[in-house]
């Protein structure tokens, strides 16, 4: 006797699903970066957040940078890919240049400051850190995965 199995009794896997954000890695003439103290949670980052639904990423990263901090900016270049694979999160990274505005604090951030990439390395986790400095070695873009806390090394 033949038997056949219906498709619903076989194995099913769900879609993954995933938030996209994007930041902008401000770069100034004299190399300084643009970097915020998250009101929610005190660490030090650059600007950035959720990608709106109807806009496109290099819309998204302008919008961020301007709500997050009052510099108006000048996207050039995607400089990384960095997946959250505790959370789920893929944030696109864009290298850009300031273009007006004045720095100012938001209900997302408690200060904004321009750092050197040494104050960068010494107040921003390595997840964070290395978004920044991805963005200053121009050989990008760089794709890399994190669990929040930790890069995970590619094998």
């Amino acid at each position: 006797m033949l038997l056949y199995m219906s498709n619903s009794a076989q194995k099913t896997t769900s879609t993954p699903l995933h938030s996209v954000s994007v930041a902008g890695a401000v770069v100034r003439e004299d190399g300084r970066l643009l970097a915020i103290r998250r009101a929610d949670n005190g660490t030090w980052e650059l600007p950035g957040g959720v990608l709106e639904l109807t806009e496109s990423p290099e819309a998204g990263v302008t919008r961020e940078v301007w709500e997050e901090t009052g510099i108006r900016v000048e996207v050039e270049e995607l400089t990384g890919v960095y997946k959250n694979t505790t959370r789920g999160v893929v944030a696109l990274v864009f290298r850009c240049k300031p273009a007006g505005g004045e720095e100012r604090t938001s209900a997302e951030s408690t200060a904004v400051e321009w750092l050197t990439p040494e104050e960068i390395t010494t107040r921003m986790t390595e997840v964070y850190a290395i978004r920044l400095l991805d963005a200053l070695d121009y050989n990008g873009p760089h794709v890399r995965s994190h669990d929040g806390r930790h890069l995970i090394t590619q094998q």
